[in-house]
């Protein structure tokens, strides 16, 4: 076995010019529709001349708020969402999410889901990271905010929930949802990174004092 050390592999500064692995897009084609995204078959050509057909999930951007204050016990907290998911046939906990709609910057659709789905309004709502879902055959991507300075402004049965959700909301101590990111109830990948972004806001800002 050959072990590998620093000089296995090129540094990336060292690295040969990334462009030359682009492929070109040549045609675009519908598959299938659906309420949330759509099915494309993407045609596309390499530098070097290959050719093949690529499935491509076209879907609107996604947001994701973290809604943290802290109690007046001084613990820092944040404001979740149990909820059933279709997809994983479970109850999860979650932040406040949801799809941003035609028309509408990622902040707006944060305020809007934060404000339909928990009946907060946040005074202070930061974008704290962007990143694609899935760079294999996914189109969108996903917008973090964090949202402090929370008031509350509308009671649990005023919440403007869509017609098949239903949401119970919860106050979870930040230091228990970061333990147990990943597993049990929080298993799913978003809210891994929801939970990255809030910690490297937390390094850059002093938030929980890192």
């Amino acid at each position: 076995m050959k072990r590998i050390d620093e000089n296995t592999f090129n540094s990336l500064e060292a690295a040969s010019d990334p462009a030359r692995l682009y492929w070109e897009t040549t045609s675009r084609n519908r598959l299938y529709d659906t309420p949330i995204f759509n099915i494309n078959s993407v045609h596309r050509r390499s530098r070097d001349g290959r050719e093949a057909d690529f499935i491509e999930l076209d879907s609107p951007q996604w947001v994701n708020v973290v809604p943290y204050f802290i109690g007046t016990d001084g613990v820092p907290r944040f404001v979740m969402e149990q909820q059933f998911r279709h997809g994983s046939d479970s109850i999860t906990l979650e932040f406040p999410a949801g799809l941003v709609e035609r028309g509408e910057s990622p902040r707006d659709a944060g305020l809007r889901e934060l404000f339909e789905e928990t009946g907060l309004v946040a005074h202070t709502f930061k974008l704290i990271g962007t990143v694609c879902p899935n760079s294999a055959f996914m189109n969108n991507t996903a917008n973090f905010f964090l949202a402090q300075d929370l008031e509350l402004v509308a009671a649990e049965d005023e919440r403007r929930l869509d017609a098949n959700e239903s949401i119970d909301l919860v106050s979870i101590p930040v230091p228990y949802v970061l333990d147990h990111l990943g597993t049990g109830e929080m298993d799913n990948g978003i809210m891994l990174m929801a939970g990255f972004f809030f910690l490297r806001e937390a390094r850059k800002s002093g938030l929980l004092g890192v």
